[in-house]
This record gives C-alpha cells, sequence and structure tokens, in this order.
C-alpha cells in the first residue's frame, strides 16, 4: 500500500512566482464558530496562513467573530449577527465566498438545527472547493447529493461512522478499503483521520505515517483542515491537498512534540507549521 511522502508533497507544492502579488497565492474563507466555540475556525485559518496562504478570512458569529480578531492582527474577520449561523447568513456568505479561491465549514459550529441548515443550504449554492469538516460533516451525513469532486471530507472515526453507517476500524487494509469505496460511492475525497490517516479520490489511496499519538488533543483536526484549505486556495487539486495537509500536519506535530512532549496543545502545532513546511520544501 503507497505511503505519502516528503517527495510526493515537495512534488505537489506550488512554488510562489518572484512577481507574486498579494492573492495570488490563495485566498481562504473559514466558516464556523458559536458563542461557545471561537478556537476551531481560528486555529484553521491561522493554519492556513502558516501553511503559506496569502489571504484569510474568517465568517463566524458575532462573539467568534470579535474572539477571533484578537487572536491575530493577520486575520481578517466578518462578524456576523447572532450566537450561531442559521440560514438567514446564507447570503452574506455566499458573496464572501466569491472573493474566496476555497472555503473551510465546519470547525466550531455546532449542531443546532438551524445551524445544520445554513451548511446544507451553502454547499447547494457554492461551486469552490471546500474542505467539510467537524459539525459540517454531521450536516451533510443526512444529505450525501451535495457533496462535489471539488469537496474534502475530513472524519475521524466517529464522523465516519455518522457519515457512512460503517466503523472504519483500526485494521489499515480496511480502514484504505472503506475509504476508497465511500469516496468513490460519494464522489468527493475523504481523508480519514487517525494513528495512520487514509486518503482517498476513489481511484488512488494513500496513507499519512507523520503524526504522534499526542494528536489527539483538541484542535489539531482544525489545523490540519486549515492547511488543506490553504493548499486547495493555492490551486491544488483536493487529493493533493489532503495527502499534503496530513503530512504537514503531522510532522509539525513531531516536531513539537520532540519539544514539549505531554504538554503540546494545537496552538503548538500551529506554531511548528513553518519548519514542517521547510522541512519538507527544502
Amino acid at each position: 500500500m503507497k505511503h505519502v511522502t516528503r517527495n510526493l508533497v515537495k512534488k505537489a507544492y506550488p512554488m510562489r512566482k518572484p512577481w507574486s502579488h498579494k492573492g495570488d497565492f490563495g485566498k481562504l474563507l473559514v466558516v464556523g464558530g458559536s458563542r461557545t466555540y471561537s478556537g476551531a475556525p481560528a486555529l484553521a485559518a491561522l493554519a492556513a496562513l502558516r501553511s503559506g496562504c496569502d489571504l484569510v478570512t474568517v465568517a463566524a458569529p458575532e462573539r467568534a467573530a470579535n474572539i477571533i480578531a484578537s487572536f491575530s492582527p493577520d486575520l481578517i474577520t466578518e462578524s456576523l449577527t447572532g450566537n450561531c449561523l442559521s440560514s438567514r447568513h446564507t447570503r452574506p456568505v455566499l458573496e464572501m465566498s466569491k472573493h474566496a479561491d476555497a472555503i473551510v465549514l465546519g470547525g466550531g459550529l455546532g449542531r443546532k438545527r438551524e445551524t445544520m441548515l445554513f451548511v446544507r443550504n451553502l454547499l447547494a449554492r457554492i461551486d469552490k472547493p471546500c474542505v467539510i469538516d467537524a459539525d459540517a460533516i454531521h450536516a451533510v451525513a443526512t444529505n450525501k447529493n451535495l457533496l462535489k469532486p471539488t469537496h474534502v471530507l475530513t472524519p475521524h472515526a466517529g464522523e465516519f461512522l455518522t457519515l457512512t453507517g460503517h466503523e472504519p476500524g483500526q485494521d489499515i487494509k480496511e480502514m484504505a478499503g472503506h475509504a476508497r469505496i465511500f469516496s468513490s460511492r460519494l464522489g468527493c475525497t475523504v481523508l480519514l483521520k487517525g494513528h495512520i490517516d487514509v486518503i482517498s479520490d476513489g481511484k488512488e489511496t494513500l496513507l499519512n505515517k507523520t503524526g504522534v499519538p499526542k494528536m489527539s488533543v483538541g484542535g489539531t483536526g482544525d489545523t490540519l483542515a486549515g492547511i488543506c484549505g490553504a493548499l486547495l486556495s493555492m490551486g491544488l487539486s483536493p487529493f493533493a491537498a489532503a495527502y499534503s495537509a496530513a503530512y504537514l500536519n503531522g510532522l509539525a506535530g513531531e516536531l513539537a512534540s520532540k519539544h514539549l512532549g505531554p504538554g503540546m496543545l494545537a496552538s503548538d502545532v500551529l506554531s511548528s507549521l513553518p519548519a514542517a513546511a521547510q522541512e519538507t520544501l527544502k
């Protein structure tokens, strides 16, 4: 079974031209957050910037957006009224998406009925490359027809069960088989997260072995989604963006763990991303 390698990621990663302008290396829209959860979209957005994306905008409910804006002057935030996203936000988010090359959707949204409807309404109307993560996976589980070849799904084992009705298990061959079959059925790329990540577009399947067990800490899935979104915005195919993101996120976790051990947090993975990318691309 084939594995993701440094050379494979290096070959896929786009190189910045000397006369590049702001926005040439990707414009990403991160849609997520709720009154309770502001960290997830912030981690995704910052991971995208640390992966080389030129411009990242976060669209989130008012309280979350205001908190996220305070994290870094590098982030652009769009504050939406209310404590959670709902159908009334579909139109303004659609307008924002027109200025983006790709979208990351799901982190911190929560699973209120009106929020799940918002996700489905949005996906029915956009045709941009999109990372569908976390709570957004639960939204599409009830309407899989919304999925497109330009989408990357990033489920962990529990979300994969919700999405497909099948436990992926821990046997790598079985996991790879499940990911390949359901990627083909769903018509999109699947990045099944685990101790070993499985990435499949239904035709080709790769295993990613970078990472450490401590990456089970909350937030590392958000950094993964942000990296993947950044690479989509730079023009990588969904499959290449997914396997490259899995590799870089895992390598950043390895680098952070060497210094911090059991105290490593998702924000430390974020801080190690530039070094991981530099090591991969040298």
